[in-house]
């Protein structure tokens, strides 16, 4: 089983609580309940019990499908983690095509991230990563630093179970689906088996699946809940429990590691969960009986985490109870009959859902966020029309504030009118977050920087929901700044921030790509700004800016050289998008920055503007992903605003090498998958390549292609939790060529 570290930490906590009852061969505390349903008396009462297994568990889909063609009815369903997925929605009527297609068009690796896809967020929450792309984050009380309750967030599991349930399902006990179905899951506190029997069916999926560490626990009945494949991964017991003759057990539980895989601590960490897990399983496959099959899929390279590969484990699925038809064939009913019964069982197609007048919206909340602010932020309003499809995506969206472990909706329909309650619990450790970042750039020769970057952000200071964000940097540049956030209202679009901002490093001056001295800078600034956001896709900005700036030479150094210091005041404008689902490999959607400023000249009555441009598009393919990149900017008097040179802004120059009052750059990116991290730990390694044109240019706007360099570069990319890191080579036109190895953003 390969698990995290975080999925040891968070299921060592049950290890001792598990061990002794589950020697003891303990069973769920809930007495089992008879079935509701009876099976034809003419024929045995079958049980299809599925294991946990996570990815592994795909494999159930290809046994269901074999049992479909060889018309071997299911009278009942057990399950414990993904197989309790399967399980539960089969019973609830999802056809196989369904969990195929459920299995082939989720985003998996969302579904284990630890957040909502980045579109999907707040563009406060996007803004950050642009100042700082770190998935590196924790919680901050007066106890210290603590952890996230769990690797991966909430909100893509949870709408992923939501997708894959027929409608009309997700909230009927699972008492009342079409076959009877039990999940086990696991108390967190007493290490004790839970039989979840009378528990809205979205409710024991998600508890069953709540693996350690991964998944946050889920709370059920008043008791704190995970995943159930610690006490009994392979619930044989429960389907006899329930009346069956005959179970179908589908054990795909993760094999012990071999010697060489437990030279660490993490190893044998996971080897001792492993083995508590796999002792349970051996105690259940000890109570199969001689009618009993068991369905054991050969699974070699589909770890626990390996979403990606759900088609290879449906495949081993398949291939596996086809080895057993011999002994399923005599199970088989009639054509006609296996029709009957399989139309019994799959749910009616789904009504279509109309919309109805919204006659009451409101929120609970937990913590210190206002629940009238998550009534407005949702784009709910009384007297408007809402399906339900579009009241639970409107919920949904709310994750995307960043400070939510669950948003629940309660929807009642009467007198032709609609009444919604959105139930939102705040995630403790995110109200209050440090996001912790690395710089790093080397070209391997005499250019190479590091900085420490360090973001803190509290949320719902007031009732109004402002906020609080601290960012500073330590290493070859010093920055240190502080904004306050305050929407004028709660859940208001409209804001203001003061800020203030201090910055200190050193440049090298060039002159045809050759460095002739090194200039120290250091800035303080005061800003104010009004602006407006744009739904949680992007803002407008208009403010002014109070700057007190720096320089001096410091190489070649001169005795008694003193520091010039300037003083201005700058008019902004501004104005983003962004939609882009990634910033170093996106997918999907696309970003523009585009900004004006305005300070005076040393004439009276003049004044001196400086303008730039930003923009990115996302590239996709099914294998390759990128994007197509350009920026403009320019200054009527000194140096542009933006500067070129370094690993993708012209590849094989020096860093910020290239100047001018005019600025002008494009470039294309694309990147192969060629492997992956775990998703905990990171995700995709890409093998891409990048081409580039641009300059600067003093003499006027125009841009003349005599003027400009063109570059191209190579390189391995890795999506680490500090953001992508390169290691490449690029190289210019004319000859210039550099090696670079790269972690931080690069635009």
């Amino acid at each position: 089983m390969v698990l995290t570290a975080h999925v040891v930490r968070g299921a060592c906590a049950l290890l001792l609580a598990v061990a002794l009852p589950a020697q003891a061969g303990a069973e769920p505390t809930a007495a089992p309940t008879a079935a509701p349903t009876a099976a034809p008396a003419a024929r045995p009462r079958i049980a299809l019990v599925l294991s946990g297994g996570g990815a592994r568990g795909f494999a159930h889909i290809g046994v269901l499908r074999v049992l479909r063609e060889l018309r071997v009815p299911v009278d009942l369903v057990v399950g414990t983690s993904m197989g309790s997925v399967v399980g539960g929605a089969y019973a609830a009527g999802a056809s196989v095509a369904d969990l195929e297609r459920m299995a082939r068009e989720t985003d998996w690796e969302q579904v284990v991230a630890d957040r909502p896809a980045r579109d999907q967020l707040a563009f406060r929450r996007r803004e950050e990563d642009v100042l700082l792309p770190s998935r590196i984050e924790f919680g901050v009380n007066p106890r210290g630093l603590s952890l996230p309750p769990s690797a991966a967030g909430n909100a893509a599991l949870e709408q992923a179970l939501d997708r894959l349930l027929p409608a009309g399902t997700r909230d009927l006990a699972v008492s009342q689906l079409a076959l009877p179905f039990r999940s086990v899951a696991s108390d967190l506190l007493t290490g004790q088996p839970v039989e979840l029997v009378d528990t809205p069916l979205f409710l024991a999926m998600r508890a069953s699946l709540a693996v350690p560490g991964v998944f946050a626990p889920v709370r059920v009945d008043g008791r704190l809940v995970v995943d159930g494949g610690l006490v009994r991964n392979l619930p044989v017991n429960l389907a006899r429990a329930m009346g069956a003759d005959i179970v179908i057990a589908v054990n795909v539980g993760t094999a012990l590691a071999p010697e060489k895989e437990l030279g660490s601590a993490l190893g044998v960490a996971q080897q001792m969960l492993g083995i508590l897990t796999e002792q349970n399983v051996q105690r259940s496959i000890k109570e199969l009986q001689p009618q009993d099959i068991l369905v054991a899929p050969e699974l070699d390279g589909v770890g626990f985490l390996d979403f990606a590969q759900s088609a290879d484990a449906i495949a081993a699925g398949e291939r596996a109870a086809r080895a057993l038809a011999a002994r399923l064939a005599p199970l088989a009913m009639e054509a006609k009959q296996y029709a009957l019964f399989e139309n019994g069982r799959l749910a009616p197609p789904a009504l279509q859902d109309g919309a109805l007048p919204l006659a009451k919206v409101d929120a609970t909340s937990s913590g210190r966020i206002n629940p009238q602010a998550l009534v407005v932020q949702s784009g709910l309003v009384e007297g408007k029309s809402a399906t339900v499809a579009q009241v639970r995506r409107a919920a949904d969206a709310l994750y995307g504030r960043g400070d939510l472990a669950r948003v629940e909706t309660d929807i009642s329909d009467q007198d032709g009118k609609r009444s919604v309650r959105i139930r939102a619990t705040e995630a403790e450790w995110a109200s209050d977050r440090l996001r912790v970042g690395l710089e790093l750039a080397s070209d391997f020769s005499d250019a190479n920087t590091f900085a420490l970057k360090l973001m803190y952000v509290r949320t719902s200071v007031n009732r109004w929901g402002a906020e609080v964000r601290a960012v500073m940097g330590i290493g070859d540049k010093r920055d240190a700044g502080v904004q306050f956030w305050q929407p004028l209202g709660a859940g208001s679009q409209w804001y203001v921030a003061p800020s203030l901002q201090y910055g200190s490093s050193s440049g090298d001056v060039f002159a045809d790509g050759r460095r002739l001295s090194r200039i120290g800078y250091n800035a303080r600034s005061a800003s104010f700004t009004l602006g407006r956001q744009l739904g949680n896709w992007g803002d407008a900005q208009v403010g002014v800016t109070r700057r007190s700036a720096g320089t001096r030479v410091v190489v070649p150094e001169v005795a008694g050289t003193p520091t010039a210091r300037a003083f201005d005041t700058t008019q902004f404008l501004r104005y983003r998008v962004d939609t882009l689902d990634s910033l170093g490999f996106p997918s999907r959607g696309y970003l523009l920055d585009a900004s004006l400023e305005r300070s005076p000249g040393s004439n009276s009555g003049a004044s001196l503007a400086r303008s730039s441009l930003v923009g990115m598009a996302a590239l996709h393919t099914e294998n390759w992903a990128g994007h197509l990149y350009g920026e403009w900017a320019h200054a009527q008097q000194g140096a542009a605003p933006l500067n070129l040179g370094g690993f993708l802004r012209l590849s094989g120059t020096a860093a910020d090498s290239v100047q001018g009052r005019t600025i002008a750059f494009a470039r294309l990116v694309l990147a192969r998958r060629v492997g992956a991290l775990p998703v905990t730990l990171g995700g995709t390694v890409r093998a891409g390549f990048s081409l580039e044109t641009g300059g600067g240019f003093d003499q006027d706007l125009s841009i003349r292609s005599s003027s400009r360099k063109q570059a191209a570069s190579v390189f391995l990319a890795v999506d680490t939790r500090f953001g992508p890191a390169y290691l490449g080579a690029g190289a210019t036109r004319d000859g210039n060529r550099t090696m670079y190895l790269f972690l931080g953003p690069s635009w």
